[in-house]
């Protein structure tokens, strides 16, 4: 102990000591050393009566475990996964979860207030009830849990599927996070009655595929615990399925809530109960005097023109819940920490995640709509075209630029929806958020004399409805809808009518006690870009060799040819990213002198969002190019295949694949 406090100063050590000293009283480690002694003395000292040094005393109680206990109690363990330690009250700029996370205890600070909510086991999963256990061993569905909590982010370990499964997590949220200043740290049940933000669940399915689908979203009420007895609750929680199915039961969760420290005094179950009706009264009434406001506005729009009614003007959208939200709502300012760079960057990221149509049951062509809120969108990594608008809108908003979310139709009346940013300087560019394309859009004037030559729209946008953001929402009401022609002057009501700033707000702002789910912060790449790149390398490059035995042909890989294509794949990435091409030059050289004269060099590259390499083989056997490649026949053969994966934030990523072969040209 001594030495352990040589090198602190003379406070820090003092403060250790009492430290260690609450502990020892707290566990009564000095009952369990007078027990220890009285024992050796009794077991040692009877046959003749000889002396205990310290040693023996301290011998005697490492035997029976009690110096491991106590070490064990003073172990302050943070996530070990966690590189960076922040200090408790300063807040991270970002969330690493790596998977699954090993808490086994944490640090708790003793003047902040936490929640502590586990997750004990699920039941009445009856989509699963005919599942067999699984086999030790076997890979099977799983579910996973996925938490937010004011600016939190938490994911349980993954359980197999079954009709009990067997979800064993506690997590610990901290219930003041960012908020209340550092002066008041510690706060009293009354004031965290107006926390009103929820705990928010999505569960998800992950198939033996590595195929996800999101099974429920639920918005967990936290504050049943304060005026529940010992400061302890056990709610058994009805999580209902998602769109189509949102009236239907897909299971039961048993949670159990605790606060630490424990309340010094609870509240009664008549004040949480008064302070929910009031809330949920106040976000009702505001939503009907929006709901009020918007049927005249739309009222209104009609009187321009009656042809108004079929354009795609959307001012309520569905969530993955079924609830009715104002568009404005799905989106908030999002800064992506030091994950994300730049504007362009962003754009990238979203869209390298999943692109998934809403699932209809039953035919009809219809669209089921189904705007997911953030966080089931990034824990599911896909979705439909409207999430990623809305996420990457968000995100250009955090860049500081001015974005907006347009609704309209592509070719053939599709309905889609894309992003916008206005320069200061008039430009009008567009933001495709499934492909990460930009277009610069320049209107054709329709009252221009025939010669005069017209720009040639590019983007694949055919008519526009309406543009929105988190604070506006502009109705097109230019005597055409079609996009070429259409002229971006916001400000002008004679060609977009504006809906008020103040009725958007009043249900959209983050902090009204609106129905609205604040942002999760995005969470850093679990996934290591090198071990993935070799892993779906080396499944390749046993695909194609069985590929080829099937057809009679062997295999000769050429692994200097391998490695000469990285600069190829490193260079499509950064160009997707950027738009910049670089390094071709090299590249082509390096082809040129590993291939002698005489013999011909093909390489065929393609691109992906998934790290399945059996579906990904199965596609590029489809594209006629590649499959000369892998079934090339002829002297000398040499196959090269190079795997290059990039990481986003979440569990986004971009894989690029290139394919190659050289041979002895044959005339």
């Amino acid at each position: 102990m001594a030495a352990a406090a040589m090198s602190l100063p003379p406070e820090r050590a003092s403060e250790l000591r009492e430290l260690i000293q609450r502990q020892l009283v707290k566990m009564d480690v000095h009952g369990r050393i007078r027990e220890v002694l009285a024992e050796t003395i009794r077991e040692e000292l009877a046959p003749e009566h000889q002396q205990l040094s310290t040693e023996d005393l301290i011998k005697a109680l490492r035997q029976r475990g009690i110096v491991d206990d106590v070490m064990k109690e003073l172990k302050f363990v943070t996530d070990v996964n966690e590189k960076e330690r922040t200090s408790a009250s300063k807040p991270s700029t970002h969330f690493v979860a790596r998977e699954p996370p090993v808490l086994k205890k944490t640090n708790i600070d003793p003047t902040r207030r936490y929640l502590y909510l586990q997750v004990l086991g699920g039941k009445a999963f009856l989509e699963h009830l005919q599942e067999p256990d699984p086999l030790p061993g076997q890979i099977c569905s799983t579910f996973t849990l996925c938490l937010h909590f004011r600016n939190q982010r938490f994911r349980s370990k993954p359980v197999p599927c079954a009709c009990e499964p067997d979800f064993n997590d506690g997590f610990l949220l901290e219930v003041h996070k960012d908020s209340l200043g550092d002066g008041s740290k510690m706060v009293d049940a009354t004031t965290m009655l107006s926390i009103c933000d929820p705990v928010h669940l999505v569960l998800i399915k992950t198939d033996t595929f590595g195929e996800t689908t999101l099974v429920a979203s639920y918005f967990l009420e936290w504050r049943s615990v304060l005026a529940a007895e010992n400061g302890i609750t056990n709610v058994a929680v009805e999580l209902l399925g998602v769109g189509t199915e949102s009236k239907v039961s897909v299971g039961v969760l048993n949670i159990r809530l605790e606060m630490y420290p424990q309340l010094s005094k609870t509240l009664s179950p008549e004040i949480t109960n008064t302070q929910f009706t009031l809330e949920r009264q106040k976000t009702a009434e505001k939503e009907r005097l929006f709901l009020v406001y918007a049927k005249q506005w739309w009222r209104e729009y009609l009187q321009i023109r009656p042809t108004h009614n079929t354009r795609l003007v959307k001012i309520f959208a569905q969530d993955e819940n079924g609830v009715n939200r104002p568009v404005c709502s799905y989106i908030r300012p999002l800064r992506a920490g030091r994950l994300l760079d730049t504007p362009r960057q962003a754009a990238r990221f979203v869209s390298v995640l999943g692109y998934e149509r809403a699932p209809v049951i039953g035919g009809g062509g219809g669209k089921q709509e189904q705007w997911c809120t953030l966080l089931a969108f990034i824990c599911r990594n896909k979705g439909d075209c409207e999430d990623h608008a809305n996420l990457l809108c968000s995100l250009l908003l955090g860049y500081g630029l001015e974005a907006f979310v347009c609704v309209g139709t592509k070719a053939k009346g599709v309905p889609h929806t894309w992003v916008m940013t206005c320069g200061t300087d008039g430009t009008i560019t567009f933001w495709e958020s499934l492909t990460g394309h930009r277009y610069i859009h320049r209107p054709i004037n329709p009252d221009d004399p025939p010669l005069v030559e017209q720009p040639k729209p590019l983007y694949p946008y055919r008519t526009i409805g309406c543009v929105f953001n988190h604070q506006k929402f502009f109705g097109n009401c230019q005597p055409t809808d079609a996009v070429e022609v259409c002229v971006f002057d916001l400000h002008d009501e004679s060609k977009w009518k504006p809906m008020s700033g103040e009725a958007i707000k009043s249900v959209c702002s983050p902090g009204a006690a609106s129905s609205v789910p604040p942002f999760p912060p995005l969470c850093a790449s679990a996934i290591d870009a090198a071990v993935t790149s070799n892993e779906i390398e080396l499944q390749l490059r046993l695909l194609v060799s069985e590929h080829r035995k099937d057809l009679g042909l062997s295999t000769v890989w050429d692994d200097h040819l391998s490695y000469l294509l990285s600069p190829a794949l490193a260079a499509y990435e950064l160009e997707r990213t950027t738009s910049i091409s670089a390094g071709n030059e090299e590249f082509q050289d390096a082809v040129r002198r590993a291939v002698p004269d005489g013999h011909t060099f093909k390489g065929f590259p393609i691109h992906f969002v998934y790290r399945n390499a059996r579906r990904a083989f199965a596609t590029c056997l489809r594209s006629p190019f590649c499959e000369e490649i892998i079934c090339c026949r002829g002297d000398q053969v040499r196959l090269a295949v190079r795997v290059r994966v990039f990481t986003y934030p979440e569990s986004a990523c971009a894989v690029w694949i290139m394919f190659a072969c050289k041979y002895r040209s044959v005339l």
